[in-house]
């Protein structure tokens, strides 16, 4: 008989449990969720909805971060700290205002490029709009850490309602950008497979893009799809919704320099993070409004429609190029662990 911890898959934990693939889901399931449940915990949301006296609905979400390295080419831990948390509320509905911040410092770091990353952090802050209120420090002894770590929490006021119970048969995905950049450029960055590259990270705020979507009408859902990518993003709609996601390899905007070192590594760069753009759901006669306000802001490849929700089992199918059609599963191993 299958108990609680027993539909894990391992008896310690592993890489795969942190990758946002199945692996995680089963983990926060079984473990977190199981013990920390309440009315305000929503597993398959980015922030959540905090009760209020008046009429202004504040949300929080909370965050961590442990890139390796801590440096890389379009950014660094700290922008990426501050990017990751003002996307994960602005993608909830909600206006970014606060951030607290806690650094876990490694003995031996080097004091010149803890300067570099906390000033590309607050510079990452002011261009949001954000400020950070609160923090705490702790430094490890060496060989006990990976550098750096910072957790991070955002607090925002919510100006759209949002959430995956909104989608329906016939709505449209649409992503801001290429996918895939991130993952790549970090994975790059540590020249551990003797390449390398000009490719930059896409961590940015995607506040402005968040923003201009809130005023469509027929928008449904939005996320950033960082641990896991696209591929996890969607899968976790059709868990929920109980529908299919049928995507179009063409209309899937993939940098060639993405495609080349996936095919050369024999990555998925569906699996891949991202952390400057959207996934964004809505209804079929708002999807190319939504579409051009994407477009308006400049994105190389742009902004495309890449996929319908379908009624029928809840699978994640991607139509390709040559007219077959192929399954993308759960991501279940960990291709590239610390990548944000």
């Amino acid at each position: 008989m299958m108990t609680r911890l027993t539909q894990l898959q391992d008896q310690y934990i592993q890489l795969a449990y942190g990758n946002g693939g199945r692996f995680m889901r089963e983990l926060i399931d079984n473990l977190f969720a199981y013990h920390l449940h309440n009315p305000l915990l929503d597993t398959h949301a980015d922030a959540a909805v905090i009760p209020s006296n008046n009429n202004q609905e504040i949300m929080v979400t909370t965050d961590g971060f442990t890139v390796k390295p801590l440096e890389f080419p379009g950014g660094n831990i700290g922008s990426l700290a501050v990017h990751g948390t003002v996307n994960d509320l602005c993608v909830s509905g909600a206006l970014p205002k606060y951030l607290t911040l806690n650094a876990f410092i490694e003995e031996g770091l080097e004091i010149a490029q803890l300067d570099r990353i906390i000033l590309s952090l607050a510079t990452a802050a002011r261009d949001s709009n954000v400020v950070v209120v609160a923090g705490d420090t702790k430094v490890l002894a060496r060989g006990e850490g990976g550098g750096l770590y910072l957790a991070t929490t955002g607090i925002g006021e919510r100006k759209r309602k949002l959430g995956m119970e909104q989608i329906a048969p016939n709505d449209v995905v649409l992503i801001s950008g290429s996918i895939g950049d991130h993952g790549t450029a970090v994975m790059l960055a540590r020249e551990q497979f003797g390449m390398r590259g000009d490719l930059h990270s896409d961590s940015a705020s995607v506040l402005p893009l968040a923003q201009a979507l809130w005023q469509i009408p027929g928008l449904k859902f939005m996320r950033d799809p960082t641990r896991g990518g696209l591929a996890s993003v969607l899968h976790e709609i059709c868990q929920v919704t109980g529908l299919s996601v049928r995507l179009f390899e063409p209309q899937i905007p993939i940098r060639d320099s993405v495609r080349s070192v996936c095919e050369m590594l024999g990555y998925d760069p569906y699996y891949l993070a991202c952390e400057g753009r959207i996934v964004a759901v809505v209804a079929a006669e708002t999807a190319d409004l939504a579409l051009a306000t994407l477009q308006a802001f400049p994105s190389v490849p742009p902004a495309a429609k890449i996929g319908l929700l379908l009624e029928g089992e809840p699978h994640l199918i991607l139509e390709t190029e040559l007219g077959g059609e192929r399954f993308l599963e759960q991501l279940e191993d960990e291709p590239l662990p610390r990548i944000c």
